[in-house]
């Protein structure tokens, strides 16, 4: 983080962290609460480490991460997460079939397991695959590595797919309020009009605007360059939580905080990231959108439909139009 970026930052801030004196002692500064918010993200330092550090209570130490982490979401969600429009998607679309050859799609999809020591009272709900306890993020990552989507808080033990269909995301994509461009053609076809989607892994059920692998078993040279081109556009989700990681190294180690503190944790983390690409490295800001109040489950479209769908683009993929010179090689 550049000293123009947390400058201005702390002036975003400032007026939500600015505590009154007292006769009995001073307020800890905005930027003394910035400061110390951001070692404990970025090194992932225990209470007791940043308490010894900074001189300050481990209880007071605690309060002032999870105020912080909160102002922070509150000042720069809508800045750097906007509501989506048409024409954000489109430049989405856009960015991914510049950089990696999958035209009509506007994110990618995956979950991350936060790592936590075990909350209370909560049995085997939060202990998931790998064998440790965690909260899941979900998110929808653009070309350029930002977060478009996150939605937070979901049980370890649940899987992406559940997690998708229960998530306000997923709702509004069933509903088709996400203001998603209408169906268009192919770049250098005519017809048929293809729907702009999402691509995801294996963990995620197959939708008329959510494409998955094709399964491993019997594949063809179509199915096998439709996973490979899929591959190349869903690598960013995969990079996005990479860096993520590498910046703010508390995603190292376990969170020995309360779920809900976690979920602020987390989403003060990732509009953190965005806004450090978006300033230092001078990303355009129309490429993120936020999360949305939670709604209830609804199914899906027909697994036909989504399957003719996916189809559609495999055959794409190997036609003249859709094709890229190494895709065989690398399949």
């Amino acid at each position: 983080m550049s000293i123009m970026v947390f400058d201005d930052l702390l002036d975003n801030v400032r007026v939500h962290l600015t505590r009154q004196d007292t006769n009995m002692r001073r307020a800890i500064s905005p930027e003394e609460r910035i400061s110390i918010t951001l070692r404990y993200l970025a090194t992932g330092m225990s209470f007791s480490s940043v308490h010894f550090k900074y001189l300050c209570g481990k209880s007071t130490v605690h309060v002032i991460i999870k105020e912080t982490c909160a102002a922070i979401w509150m000042v720069l969600k809508e800045r750097v997460m906007p509501e989506p429009t048409e024409s954000m998607w489109l430049s989405k679309a856009a960015g991914f079939l510049d950089k990696t050859n999958f035209p009509n799609c506007l994110g990618a999809l995956d979950g991350k397991h936060i790592r936590l020591h075990k909350p209370p009272f909560s049995g085997s709900r939060f202990y998931n695959f790998k064998k440790f306890f965690s909260t899941v993020l979900l998110a929808l990552v653009d070309s350029n590595f930002c977060f478009t989507v996150i939605e937070v808080g979901g049980y370890g033990s649940s899987s992406d797919s559940y997690l998708l269909q229960r998530s306000a995301f997923g709702r509004r994509l069933h509903e088709g309020s996400l203001h998603i461009p209408p169906s268009i053609a192919l770049p250098g076809t005519v017809e048929p009009a293809m729907p702009y989607v999402f691509v995801g892994d294996e963990a995620f059920a197959l939708s008329p605007n959510i494409m998955r692998p094709y399964p491993q078993r019997n594949l063809t040279l179509v199915k096998r360059v439709f996973n490979y081109r899929l591959s190349r556009a869903r690598r960013v989700v995969e990079c996005a939580f990479g860096i993520l990681a590498s910046k703010w190294r508390i995603f190292h180690t376990a969170m020995h905080v309360s779920v809900d503190t976690a979920e602020l944790i987390v989403k003060c983390a990732c509009a953190l990231h965005n806004l450090i690409r978006l300033q230092d490295e001078r990303i355009d800001s129309d490429m993120l959108t936020n999360p949305f109040p939670a709604l209830q489950h609804q199914p899906y479209h027909s697994a036909r439909q989504s399957m003719m769908v996916r189809d559609q683009f495999a055959a794409y993929f190997l036609s003249p139009e859709g094709s890229v010179p190494w895709q065989l090689e690398s399949v």
